[in-house]
C-alpha cells in the first residue's frame, strides 16, 4: 500500500465483484468494501474465479484496495450448543477468506463476537477457538480483521483490550488483524474527539495500531458513549467532521484502508463524502 490514503465506501456486489470495483472506482474511491456473499447468510458461495479475478486485476491497474465484510449472522463466539454451532461459523469463515484472496481483498472483517447469555470466559474461549480452527490451514495473503463493537448487543469487545488479547492469545496471530470502527469507538465511550491523544495513546500501549488494516469512517447518529450503533454521515453526526479528521490524519492511523457505511448520496454513491475526506488529506480531485 503507498503513502496515499485510500478511502471509499461500502458497495453492492450486484452485477459481479468486478462490477463492485469499477463503480467503486467511478465513484472517486481508492478502497472499497463488499459482502463475499448474502449478507443475511452463512450459506457457503462457491468462489466464482473468473470474475474475482476481474475484480483482483482491476484493482491492482488501478491501485484500489478492498475488504470483505463477513454476512450479519456470523458470531465467533458461538459454541457447540448455540443454535447455529462454531462449526458453521468456521466453514462460512473459511468460504469468505476464500472469495476475499481471489478478489485480491486484504482482509474480512468480523465483529467480535455476542455472548448472549453465556459466561465471558467461554465467550472469548470460543472466539479464539473459532479463529484458530478458521485460519490452521490458511495460506492465503487475506487476514481475519476483528471489529471493535458499540455494546448495542452486551459489552464484548468494546475495548482494543479485548482486541488485542484473543489476538494475542490465538495460535495465527500474523494471520489476524484489526478493523477499527469510529462509530462503535464512539458509542462505546473509548474515543472521545476531545481527547483523542488518550485513544491513540492506548493504542500505542497495547500494539493495537501497528496490526490495523482497515478503518469504518462513521459519524455517529447518537452521543458518546450511549452504545447505540447507528451511523451518520460525516460531519452530521456528534462525532464531527473536525473529530473524524483529526483522528483520521494522526500518524498511527496512517496505512489503513478507509471505508463509509454511511448512506448512499443523491446520486447513488459515496462520492461527496469521498472528495470530502480526500480534503482532510489534501488529496482531493
Amino acid at each position: 500500500m503507498n503513502n496515499s490514503p485510500k478511502i471509499g465506501a461500502h458497495v453492492s456486489i450486484r452485477g459481479g465483484y468486478g462490477r463492485a470495483a469499477r463503480f467503486a472506482w467511478e465513484s472517486g474511491a481508492t478502497s472499497f468494501q463488499y459482502f463475499p456473499k448474502n449478507p443475511r447468510s452463512l450459506k457457503l458461495k462457491p468462489v466464482d474465479g473468473r470474475d474475482a479475478e476481474d475484480c483482483a486485476s482491476f484493482c491492482r491497474e488501478h491501485g484500489i484496495v478492498s475488504i470483505a465484510h463477513t454476512p450479519y449472522p456470523t458470531n465467533m463466539a458461538a459454541g457447540k450448543g448455540a443454535a447455529t454451532p462454531g462449526a458453521v461459523m468456521v466453514s462460512s469463515l473459511r468460504n469468505d477468506l476464500e472469495i476475499a484472496e481471489a478478489c485480491g481483498s486484504l482482509g474480512i472483517v468480523v465483529h467480535f463476537g455476542q455472548f448472549g447469555g453465556m459466561e465471558p470466559l467461554q465467550g472469548y474461549q470460543n472466539i479464539i477457538q473459532c479463529m484458530n480452527e478458521t485460519l490452521a490451514s490458511w495460506e492465503g495473503r487475506t487476514k481475519l480483521l476483528i471489529e471493535n463493537q458499540a455494546g448495542n448487543h452486551g459489552r464484548e469487545g468494546m475495548t482494543l483490550e479485548e482486541l488485542v488479547k484473543v489476538r494475542e492469545l490465538s495460535q495465527y496471530p500474523e494471520k489476524i488483524g484489526f478493523c477499527f470502527d469510529t462509530c462503535h469507538a464512539y458509542a462505546a465511550g473509548i474515543w472521545n474527539p476531545e481527547d483523542t491523544e488518550a485513544l491513540l495513546r492506548r493504542g500505542d500501549d497495547l500494539g493495537y495500531w501497528p496490526n490495523l488494516v482497515a478503518i469504518h469512517l462513521n459519524d455517529s447518529k447518537y452521543p458518546l458513549a450511549s452504545r447505540r450503533d447507528r451511523h451518520a454521515a460525516i460531519g452530521q453526526g456528534y462525532i464531527g467532521e473536525k473529530g473524524l479528521a483529526g483522528l483520521l490524519t494522526s500518524e498511527p492511523l496512517q496505512g489503513a484502508a478507509l471505508v463509509m457505511e454511511t448512506e448512499k448520496g443523491p446520486d447513488g454513491s459515496h462520492s461527496r463524502e469521498i472528495s470530502l475526506v480526500k480534503a482532510w488529506f489534501g488529496t482531493e480531485d
